[in-house]
């Protein structure tokens, strides 16, 4: 693949201690990244979201650690949002994901909605790293790990579903900044993602708004004969030279034109 191929390049250069000591760097990044139980601690101003009378408060989680009632929420929230986007193959899709959703690895940022009389109780907050007493159903979530892509780290988001009826508000770019500020807070390399090629909406969502790309793992990019056979896309935004060399394609902006000329489809897909 052009990855390995670039990669192997790099590490022609290099010593097989440098080449050693580089791997154990990177592993340390992920572990140091992966051992935060908070990362919502670093970003106060993001663990409230207002708009238009909606009122949101954000929490972190951990997939060893959710309780009965948010296993069954999320697994209600997935087959309400993708069991259309990937048709036949959603069955065997749903046990995976359940078992995905419960790893240790599992980092989760919950969305929880409040009531207006919190509402106003939370725009009076001024120190925002105080923690506040908002209570509220939760309405959404991302799920996220950190770990090695083609020798990148990166934080990988597994999921992020929103109800239908707080889609169209703002919150799923709100929680993809959110992301993106803990990638670069935590030095990986990129954001990587799957999208499923029926959702059109979230396609134009992360490349249209987002600035996305299709990136050279995703399997239309490595063969696109083997990229006609598969239902989805991998894509990336990268924040560094050897994440960009090693997951972007250098046709991604021609692509980018593409996706955005796909029609679009109902506000109830998620985006995901």
């Amino acid at each position: 693949m052009e990855a390995e191929g670039k990669i192997g390049q790099q590490e022609k250069k290099m010593t097989r201690k440098e080449i050693l000591e580089r791997k154990k760097a990177i592993e340390n990044v992920i572990k140091s990244a992966s051992a935060v139980k908070d990362h919502l601690s670093f970003f106060p101003q993001f663990r409230h979201y207002r708009t238009n009378g909606f009122y949101a408060h954000l929490e972190s989680g951990c997939g060893n650690k959710l309780t009965l009632h948010t296993k069954r929420y999320i697994q209600n929230l997935l087959k309400l949002n993708m069991e259309a986007p990937y048709g036949p193959e959603w069955r065997a899709e749903e046990k995976i994901k359940r078992r995905e959703m419960v790893a240790k690895e599992a980092c989760y940022i919950f969305v929880h909605e409040i009531s207006n009389e919190d509402g106003d109780e939370m725009s009076t907050l001024e120190d925002r790293e105080t923690t506040c007493s908002c209570e509220g159903p939760i309405v959404g979530f991302v799920h996220y790990r950190f770990i090695l892509e083609e020798e990148v780290p990166v934080v990988y988001v597994y999921e992020l579903q929103l109800e239908p009826r707080v889609q169209g508000k703002g919150l799923g770019k709100f929680l993809m900044q959110l992301i993106e500020l803990i990638a670069c807070k935590n030095r990986m390399g990129a954001v990587v993602l799957t999208v499923q090629r029926a959702n059109l909406s979230a396609m134009n969502f992360y490349i249209g708004k987002l600035g996305y790309t299709i990136s050279a793992i995703s399997p239309s990019r490595v063969d696109p004969l083997l990229g006609l056979e598969k239902s989805y896309e991998i894509l990336c935004k990268t924040f560094d030279n050897e994440a960009q060399a090693v997951l972007e394609f250098e046709s991604g902006k021609l692509c980018k034109g593409m996706v955005l000329a796909l029609p679009k489809v109902s506000k109830e897909l998620c985006y995901t």
